[in-house]
This record gives structure tokens, C-alpha cells and sequence, in this order.
């Protein structure tokens, strides 16, 4: 079972938008929802599902809106969520900015997509580019569009469209890994994994089957073969076009495309990782006069990669004032609405290391208020280059037509949740 009813409200909680599927549910229940949220927010005891007799409220909050799936079954709340998350995803495609203007400036579009988001309770067509064919922006051609639905719609396969030409049949794959770290003051690495995804960019004409062989340790394991570096990927998640039964019988990632971008799967690596930039600190506080912070970065990575866009950021005290700055390479600026000191270095090749030094003074009169203390934190971004060793071992274009088709990888490596802790 899935929701009754689908309400989008302002933070006041008066409803914009709702959509009964159901009619199982009393609309008016709505009204009981903010009460509740406050009382839940009041007694600390927030919770993502909220009751009022037997009527289940499931909520999540997006800018300045909050998106409510009422019910009175006991519904699959996995499925609701990811529907709720799913119409913020669509609606973000089609506004750009999923706000209270854009449901206001664009309220026939929001009802329509509604509709055919879900019916009965049940999600139905969620591709945005498929919906995008037949639902556009455009009120005068709504109703032009809406007599002529697109077959892709009832097929199988119903993220990508027939009849798609290309004069050039080409596949970009893009393996991009994020790096979360969280180092202790005294060095030592607290948690570390790695979060990664594959994207595709896909310009091939007709209805293509792709296989995509990655060094997957699974698959290797099952085939005998043990040669070279393999990865233990956890927590992997298809695109709908990946043939899960066919992933898990024999670990093929087997699928036919939709057209242009997608995310064709996301996986995490449970990994010890060694922190790619090294970041050691040394923060003086000399009270009623100035703050010394010294800064040193590390590239700890193989000397023929390049670290591109490297910001650290480095926090100060809420009172600090007139800056000075000097770095042996990059630039450093202060962000005082921030309180942070952002040193950027555009190129930051490995195995090098590089130094930045800022004065600040501090006012005579003592802030009264302890403090908190944040981590420094890194940014950056290593093409050609994934800390997991994850390669991409083939892909194979099928056409029935028979074309030849060019696949593209790259490699990307990035900062996620990045942090070294400081004692000051």
C-alpha cells in the first residue's frame, strides 16, 4: 500500500497544492499536521513519521516547504519516502528551483505531474524526461500534448523513447568518488569511506543493450579469476534500467540506456583511507591582541596526479580583524560572514607541499561566549585518478542495426565530507 493523499504546504503549513488519490483519507486531517510537527519539535522528539487517530502523516522538508503523504493503511514508508523524494527530484527539473514561487508560478504544470506521478496511491511514471514529452510548461500546449501520450510510457521500457538518431553513436562514462574523511586532533583518522557513482551520457540511436564490466571482486571471485586489483563495492544502487536479476545471478551490469544524463549506478566502499591532502595546523591565541595560524598541506597522492581547484578552509575566531596573509603558493582571503580564511590553490601537484601563514588582531575586550570549534575543511577534485582502484573493463554496444559506437571513461576523484579537527 502507498499514500492516500499527497499535500504540499508553506512552513505556516497552509497547503499550496494537494492531490486526493485515495479519497480513504478525510482531506481535512491536513490541518492537524503543523500542530503536531511544533509539539514534536517543542518535546525534542522530531520524527519523520507523525499519527493523529489512525491517520499517518509522512513527511520531508525541502527549502521552504514541507511535502506531506497522508494514510491510514500501514503503507510501505520506504516507498512513500522515496516517492517524496523522487517528486522533489522531477519538480527540480522542471523549475529549477523547487520553492513556494515555482509551485505558485507554475500550479497547472505541479497538478498535472501529480497526476501522473502516481495514481490510486501507487508511483506510475517517474522519468522527468519522458514526462517532460507530454507535459510541458507551456499552459496552450497542455492540452495539444496531453491527447498524444508517448508509447514510452506503456512500454517496458519506459525511460527511453523509440526512434532516437545520432549521426555520431557515442557513450560517455564518467567514475566519479567522493573521499569522506574525518581526522582527530592529534592526526589519528577517525572514519573514512568512499561514495561513488557512475554517470553516463549517452548518444546512441535506437534501442542499444550495453553491458558494463567493472573489476568487481564479486565477479571475480565467482569466475575464478583473481588477477590484478579487484574492488568490494557495498550498498550498490541501479538506475530501473540495470536488469537486477541478471546482476545478481551472474554480477552483469546489463541495461539499455535512458537517452542523455543519468546515473546509471552509485555504490560506497567501506575503505581505511589515507587523507589524499595532509593538513597540519598550528593555531596560536594570544589573548586581548592577535591570532597566528600556520597551515600545511601535504599532497599525499602519486607525484603524476594534479589536485585541481584545492580550497581549505581554515576557521578564525567570530572577532578577529585586519587579516594578513602569506602563501607560498595560491591565494588566502578572509570570509568574515564565514569566519573562515579560504586558501585556494588551483594546481596542486602530488607529493609537494605548500605553506600559508595569517595574522589577525583580536579586539582588547574578551568575547565572553566559549566558542565552538569547527574542522578545517578541504575541497578539491584529482582527474584520472580513483582511490579505489575501480576500472572500467568494458562496455559493449548491441544494436540490432549493427553501428559502431565509441564508449569514453574518466576518471574523478573529489572531497566529500572532508575534516581535520584542530585543538584550538
Amino acid at each position: 500500500m502507498s499514500a492516500s493523499a499527497i499535500f504540499v504546504l508553506d512552513l505556516k503549513g497552509k497547503v499550496l497544492i494537494c492531490r486526493n488519490y485515495k479519497g480513504d483519507v478525510d482531506m481535512s486531517e491536513i490541518d492537524h499536521f503543523m500542530h503536531l510537527l511544533m509539539q514534536h519539535e517543542e518535546e525534542g522528539l522530531l520524527c519523520p513519521v507523525m499519527s493523529h487517530g489512525n491517520v499517518h502523516f509522512m513527511w520531508i522538508k525541502h527549502s521552504n516547504l514541507y511535502l506531506v503523504a497522508t494514510t491510514n493503511k500501514n503503507s510501505n514508508a520506504s516507498l512513500v519516502y522515496a516517492f517524496l523524494y523522487k517528486l522533489v527530484e522531477v519538480f527540480t527539473e522542471y523549475f529549477k528551483e523547487l520553492e513556494e514561487e515555482s509551485i505558485q508560478d507554475n500550479f497547472v504544470v505541479v497538478y498535472e505531474l501529480l497526476d501522473e506521478l502516481m495514481d490510486f496511491g501507487f508511483p506510475q511514471t517517474t522519468d522527468s524526461k519522458i514526462l517532460q514529452e507530454y507535459i510541458t510548461q507551456e499552459g496552450a500546449k497542455l492540452e495539444v500534448a496531453k491527447s498524444k501520450v508517448p508509447t514510452t510510457v506503456t512500454n517496458a521500457v519506459s525511460w527511453r523513447s523509440e526512434g532516437i538518431k545520432y549521426k555520431k553513436n557515442e557513450v560517455f562514462i564518467d567514475v566519479i568518488e567522493s573521499i569522506n574523511v574525518l581526522v582527530n586532533a592529534n592526526g589519528s583518522v577517525m572514519s573514512s569511506d568512499i561514495v561513488g557513482s557512475i554517470k553516463l551520457k549517452t548518444m546512441l540511436s535506437g534501442m542499444p543493450e550495453l553491458r558494463l564490466g567493472l573489476n568487481d571482486r564479486v565477479l571475480f571471485g565467482l569466475t575464478g579469476r583473481d588477477k590484478g586489483k579487484t574492488v568490494m563495492m557495498e550498498d550498490v544502487k541501479f538506475h530501473q534500467c540495470v536488469r537486477l536479476s541478471r546482476f545478481e545471478s551472474d554480477r552483469t551490469i546489463s541495461f539499455i540506456p535512458p537517452d542523455g544524463e543519468s546515473e546509471l549506478m552509485s555504490y560506497r566502499i567501506n575503505t581505511h583511507v589515507k587523507p589524499l591532502i595532509w593538513i597540519e595546523s598550528i593555531i596560536e591565541k594570544f589573548s586581548h591582541s592577535r591570532v597566528e595560524i600556520m597551515v600545511k598541506a601535504k599532497g599525499q597522492f602519486k607525484k603524476q596526479s594534479v589536485a585541481n581547484n584545492v580550497e581549505v578552509r581554515v576557521p578564525v575566531p567570530s572577532d578577529a580583524d585586519s587579516p594578513k596573509f602569506k602563501t607560498s603558493t595560491g591565494s588566502a582571503k578572509y570570509v568574515p560572514e564565514k569566519n573562515l580564511v579560504v586558501w585556494t590553490i588551483k594546481s596542486f601537484p602530488g607529493g609537494k607541499e605548500f605553506l600559508m601563514r595569517a595574522h589577525f588582531g583580536l579586539p582588547s575586550v574578551e568575547n565572553e561566549e566559549m566558542e565552538s570549534k569547527p574542522p578545517i575543511t578541504v575541497k578539491f577534485e584529482i582527474p584520472y585518478f580513483t582511490v579505489s582502484g575501480i576500472q572500467v573493463r568494458y562496455m559493449k554496444i548491441i544494436e540490432k542495426s549493427g553501428y559502431q559506437a565509441l564508449p569514453w571513461v574518466r576518471y574523478i576523484t573529489q572531497s566529500g565530507d572532508y575534516q581535520l579537527r584542530t585543538n584550538v
